[in-house]
């Protein structure tokens, strides 16, 4: 984890996640961006991923994650570290009814399982490959 920048009202963290193993993001190391309120822990962090990502609940322009719990069942007992917990069983559990990625939901409720961890595993290695030498 680092301290991005901080400003009167916002404190942004970076952290990185490792993709969760027997997943098409396994192998993968993923960037992802904490804005933190000062109303923390009344209020939720405002998360997003930087590092690009195939699958239904992130926007894949802006890496937005729609997460019930980043959103309407947000609750002060919720530490960044459970948020991490549960952005990694979100991407081994995806939720194709609600996507933010209509093409990586479309695939998965059309039962092509296949074709979106083919998808999932190539943007894996484009994107989050760890970086050689």
């Amino acid at each position: 984890m680092e301290i991005d920048r901080q400003t009167s009202d916002l404190v942004v963290l970076n952290f990185v996640l490792q993709g969760p193993s027997e997943t098409p993001f396994d192998g993968g190391v993923f960037q992802l961006a904490f804005a933190v309120p000062e109303q923390y822990p009344l209020q939720p962090p405002q998360v997003r991923f930087l590092t690009k990502i195939f699958h239904p609940n992130v926007h894949f322009k802006t890496g937005e994650i729609c997460l019930d719990i980043l959103k309407n069942a947000w609750s002060p007992a919720w530490t960044l570290q459970s948020v991490c917990r549960a952005i990694i069983a979100l991407m081994a559990h995806p939720e194709p009814d609600s996507p933010l990625n209509c093409d990586s939901g479309n695939l998965l409720r059309s039962g092509d399982v296949r074709g979106y961890q083919s998808m999932a595993r190539m943007y894996t290695r484009l994107a989050a490959s760890p970086k050689k030498g």
